[in-house]
């Protein structure tokens, strides 16, 4: 099994930034995937940004590009998320994942952190 903690949610004014933390503990896997899902009341869950390991470029969704910017420490099974310029339509519950296969398919959750960007 797998646990995932969040941390470093909170309110921002739009324009500010943020950095979400994930520390993974449990029976770890060497080869995984890390990702953060974020979703807003009545919207559907969206991948912000994801990595894997021996990963060389991440993947991020178009809405977040050049503004957030996903790290992956490998040995600490750790993923962080520094969100720049945030806008009010980045709010929502944000959620860490991690894929013990490949392709992903992000059988682990966390329970999630909230972000709250007012304009």
């Amino acid at each position: 099994q797998v646990q995932l903690v969040e941390s470093g949610g909170g309110s921002v004014q739009a324009g500010g930034s943020l950095r979400l933390s994930c520390a993974a503990s449990g029976t770890l896997y060497s080869r995984h995937c890390m990702a953060w899902f974020r979703q807003a009341p009545g919207k559907e869950r969206e991948k912000v940004a994801a990595v894997c390991t021996g990963d060389t470029r991440p993947n991020y969704a178009d809405s977040v590009k050049g503004r957030f910017t996903i790290s992956h420490d490998n040995a600490k099974v750790t993923v962080l998320l520094q969100m720049n310029s945030l806008k009010p339509e980045d709010s929502g519950m944000y959620y860490c994942a991690l894929s013990a296969s490949l392709p992903p398919e992000y059988e682990y959750w966390g329970e999630g952190t909230q972000v709250t960007v007012s304009s």
